[in-house]
């Protein structure tokens, strides 16, 4: 037993020698911190062990985020020759970027009691830190612009007034003066030198508070209240001067207006995706080219590298951008995988810009530049464009800047619609299919059994299927005519667009047997034209096949149709479909233009006792109908016209007959356009010549229709009672003139 014991004794003390041995070394590793326990009577010690201090390997968070800015590109500015331009100041206006650094300065972004940046000193606060301006060099310039365009803009600091103000008003929305040259060029060199300092990670990220603004800026000219493209120069210098860490750089531009100087620059450049959202109105919107359209996607090895997204109307906001981000943007950004991201940052889409007429909120400016700094690692850099609220575009640069400081974005007020527009829904779908040519993430990685989505419908494919739409119009046919008694109008000789017209486009009843009454003996007649039905069905998510169980087809037609009949009123249904090849020349409203003249030459105007005619139009088709009342003179017959549309654009009439017929227009017309179309978006009401448009509280098609059927069949009512009123009286003054001619008076 005693040797046993002091064995153990032995072990357990080589045990607490090489225990205590750990201890130490430990301790020569951390601090001891000893501490009383007041409760304790004893008053034991108590240590408590905390690791050294080791260095941190956070590289991003330590950076503070740049800024670029410097009072003399305030010096470009217009040249003013008369008393109202003082009070009526030009748009780009030298307050844009005072505005912004003043703001920032106000919110303890930048420390900078003075609001000039001192050029001695990088310090600017806890938060921000000034990166030093240069002017672009000549070489960098001539990266993207022309010999010829760099010489001229080197001319204006020699040129005379009046030199400078012929150039003003001869050149595309620019204006110069003798400054303007050294303003661009600061302009341009503070671009390149916001994006060189996150490169070399002097900071983090940075933002270049710089004018005259430069997407619109072409090679060979300047426009647009641009004068060098400062994006695209800047870009062309990453991309030469970091050749091993930049090899692809994302361009987002939010500025409203298509950048289509920077698209120009990188359209056969694959290093550079290039995204623009602006207002493109079928090109309409400035710059008013084709080349702010979704199908302009590059070319040669630039095809695929170009991605616009046109809105087609106005009043954008929050939930149109954050959907087109989610949608679009951010699926093509990081399966592009950029090393830098510049955004072309102009704010005129923002709220209370009266240019751009957008209502673009700063929460959200955070948001989207939320989502780009989580792309390339974070090296973002910001650089300004247009926006023309001297308060609209200080505090959208406030949230960009904060969100680049580290703050979270602000969120989006629930105030404001979190539903995109109609249209805009359109458009997203119109880029993502259009873009699906070349990337990825648009397409499912299950296919469809029938077509390939990228693939344009053409002969070929439409060999081996059928289209659904001449499906759902013979299907029409038989219903309606074993059940009302329709039967065909052929259309002869319709040639030009007769190889994608039904067979049964035009089809006719008078709810009786073709042997007891014909269609020609009409007297009172409703005719509706209208777009091929809609089809709702849930198509699967991976294959996009619709399970044709429960997809149904919505006809508004025979709810018209009972009506009729119930009025004892013939009636003729016109189909326009839709084309069927992407490529043709065929248009749903050129189609319904040339139906309805065809039908009033060939059959219309050829009834022997038709007295009274009221049209009713659904949807592209209505153009129809606005298209005949302008051309021909049917007044005598025609006592209504009646439109549904849901995202149609209103159709004006065009009186080439006379100017009266604007207002008998106007006063025998009713449109009930929907709730969310772009007529409501002006505060002025819509012209005469449009006819009498009513909002309706629904949205979509056939919401619209069923909310205006009553109102409309009670207006054709009044129409044809007004007119029998006005036979009755006729007929009483025939009656009153033979009774006085009998009586010899």
């Amino acid at each position: 037993m005693d040797s046993l014991s002091n064995n153990d004794t032995e072990s357990n003390s080589e045990q607490q020698q090489k225990n205590q041995g750990k201890v130490n070394k430990e301790l020569t590793e951390t601090h001891l911190i000893s501490t009383n326990n007041d409760n304790d009577t004893r008053k034991k010690r108590k240590l408590t062990i905390v690791p050294k201090n080791t260095k941190s390997k956070l590289h991003y968070v330590p950076l503070k985020t740049g800024v670029c800015y410097d009072v003399r590109m305030r010096y470009h500015a217009k040249i003013y020759t008369s008393y109202f331009e003082y009070i009526d100041p030009h748009p780009e206006d030298p307050r844009r970027i005072y505005r912004i650094y003043k703001i920032l300065c106000e919110n303890g972004l930048i420390v900078d009691p003075s609001l000039s940046i001192d050029e001695n000193t990088d310090d600017v606060g806890e938060w921000m830190l000034r990166i030093p301006i240069r002017e672009a060099t000549d070489d960098e310039i001539l990266e993207v612009h022309t010999l010829e365009h760099l010489n001229f803009i080197k001319s204006l600091p020699k040129m005379e007034r009046e030199d400078l103000l012929k150039k003003t008003a001869t050149g595309d929305s620019v204006y110069f003066n003798n400054d303007s040259y050294l303003s661009a060029k600061l302009s341009c060199g503070g671009a390149i030198e916001a994006c060189k300092a996150v490169i070399e990670g002097k900071v983090k990220n940075s933002l270049a508070i710089v004018r005259p603004p430069g997407h619109h800026a072409e090679p060979q000219q300047a426009g647009g209240f641009c004068l060098f493209s400062n994006v695209a120069v800047a870009a062309k210098a990453i991309l030469k001067a970091y050749p091993e860490s930049v090899r692809k750089i994302l361009i987002l531009d939010w500025d409203i207006h298509h950048g289509n100087g920077t698209q120009k620059a990188f359209y056969e450049d694959n290093r550079v995706l290039y995204i623009s959202l602006h207002r493109f109105e079928l090109g309409k919107y400035y710059p008013g080219t084709k080349w702010g359209g979704h199908d302009q996607c590059g070319e040669k090895d630039g095809e695929g590298f170009n991605c616009n997204i046109p809105w087609p109307c106005g009043g954008i906001g929050d939930a149109e951008y954050i959907y087109a981000f989610q949608r679009i943007i951010m699926p093509m950004a990081q399966e592009f995988q950029p090393d830098f991201v510049i955004i072309s940052s102009g704010f005129d889409a923002a709220d209370g810009d009266t240019i751009g007429q957008c209502n673009v909120t700063p929460s959200c400016y955070g948001q989207m530049t939320h989502m780009l700094k989580s792309l390339a690692n974070g090296k973002l850099c910001v650089i300004l464009e247009g926006g023309y609220n001297l308060d609209a575009i200080a505090r959208s640069a406030l949230d960009v800047a904060t969100v680049l400081i580290g703050e979270p974005p602000n969120e989006i007020s629930n105030k404001n619609s979190v539903v995109p527009k109609p249209e805009i829904i359109k458009t997203v779908a119109e880029v993502i299919q259009q873009q699906s040519k070349y990337w990825k993430c648009f397409r499912s990685p299950y296919g469809n059994e029938c077509l390939d989505k990228t693939q344009p419908i053409n002969e070929k494919l439409l060999s081996k299927n059928f289209p659904l739409q001449n499906s759902i119009r013979d299907h029409q046919y038989e219903l309606l005519a074993d059940e009302y008694n329709f039967f065909s109008l052929p259309l002869l000789n319709l040639n030009t667009t007769n190889f994608i017209l039904s067979p049964h486009t035009v089809l006719a009843t008078t709810f009786k047997p073709v042997e007891e009454v014909s269609i020609f003996d009409s007297t009172d007649l409703i005719i509706h034209i209208h777009d091929t039905p809609d089809m709702w069905g849930q198509a699967d998510p991976l294959t996009g096949v619709l399970n044709a169980s429960t997809t149904i087809i919505i006809d508004n037609s025979i709810q018209l149709i009972k009506w009729c009949k119930e009025k004892n009123y013939h009636y003729i249904d016109i189909n326009i479909p839709h084309s069927l090849f992407e490529t043709d020349n065929y248009s749903t409203i050129m189609a319904s233009q040339e139906v309805m003249i065809y039908l009033w030459n060939n059959y219309l105007q050829h009834f022997p006792n038709l007295q009274k005619i009221a049209f009713v139009g659904i949807g592209d088709s209505c153009s129809g109908l606005v298209h005949l009342l302008g051309h021909i003179d049917t007044r005598e017959t025609v006592k209504c016209c009646i439109s549904f549309i849901d995202k149609t654009s209103l159709k004006g009439i065009v009186p080439l007959i006379d100017e009266s017929l604007v207002e008998w227009y106007y006063k025998n017309s009713l449109v009930f356009a929907s709730k969310n179309h772009s007529c409501w978006l002006s505060s002025t009401k819509p012209r005469k010549k449009f006819g009498r448009v009513l909002k309706t509280r629904s949205d979509g098609m056939n919401n619209v229709f069923d909310e205006g059927f009553d109102e409309a069949t009670d207006f054709i009512l009044d129409s044809f009672e007004e007119f029998d009123d006005d036979e009755d009286d006729d007929e009483e003054e025939e009656e009153e003139e033979k009774i006085k001619r009998e009586n010899g008076v």
